[in-house]
């Protein structure tokens, strides 16, 4: 009984497929389900709710405050050297419109699907990315995009696609080239930023939204996993 002697309300709990895909996302998002190719069918609902109802962004844009806090407190060298380093694909750019045709990782992925949909030039900026990287060049760090995206056939849709987002300062965009063409994301990653590091810069933050952007060598003094539960990359 409440203090006003009605009945406290009994919220009804949660049918199996909800519950158990909060669990799921969960699960995937602390990298204990690894490796994974597809979301379970059951998972479905609860994706779409989570992708589109407003908590993925809550969730992003919270991530994003706790990395603002965190540079903020970073002291910058005057030899200009202080790098961060931001993913591209589901980190500085959305491709949940491709997603949701693919009821959000539940059906598998397509490759020639989803060039399309990159050749179109039309992925939108994640807003709280986009601001955390204006504050990062605001402040005077040297920030760097690495994407897996493939250098030959990518390279300029991909710059433009950014620029028109508002992506504007950077220090450098790299995508994959041919020299890392069938190398694990983590080993691709890891040389790019190991050749970072060779040229003097120090890295201080590495942001991405796949654990394999977060792991291997050279990975800076702090990483940040941004949330997807769409898709997993090794």
């Amino acid at each position: 009984m409440n203090q006003k002697g009605h009945e406290k309300k009994i919220e009804k709990p949660d049918d199996e497929s909800e519950s158990y895909g909060r669990s799921w996302r969960l699960t995937v998002e602390a990298n204990n389900a690894r490796p994974w190719r597809i979301v379970p069918g059951n998972c479905y609902n609860h994706l779409q709710n989570y992708m589109s109802g407003g908590q993925y962004q809550l969730d992003l844009n919270l991530v994003v405050q706790h990395i603002l806090s965190y540079a903020h407190e970073i002291p910058l060298a005057a030899d200009g050297m202080d790098a961060w380093i931001l993913d591209v694909d589901d980190t500085c750019i959305s491709n949940i419109d491709y997603y949701k045709g693919r009821r959000f990782g539940c059906d598998p992925f397509d490759s020639a699907i989803f060039k399309a949909w990159i050749m179109k030039g039309k992925c939108p900026a994640n807003p709280a990315v986009l601001e955390l990287f204006n504050a990062l060049i605001k402040k005077g760090f040297k920030v760097f995009l690495l994407t897996g995206r493939d250098q030959a056939t990518l390279a300029q849709i991909t710059t433009n696609n950014l620029r028109n987002q508002g992506f504007i300062g950077y220090q450098r965009l790299i995508f994959r080239s041919a020299k890392y063409k069938g190398q694990s994301a983590v080993r691709y990653k890891s040389a790019i930023r190991k050749e970072i590091e060779g040229e003097g810069y120090r890295i201080r933050g590495n942001v991405g939204d796949q654990w394999s952007d977060l792991q291997g060598e050279c990975l800076g003094n702090r990483t940040f996993k941004l949330p997807n539960p769409m898709y997993f990359i090794s």
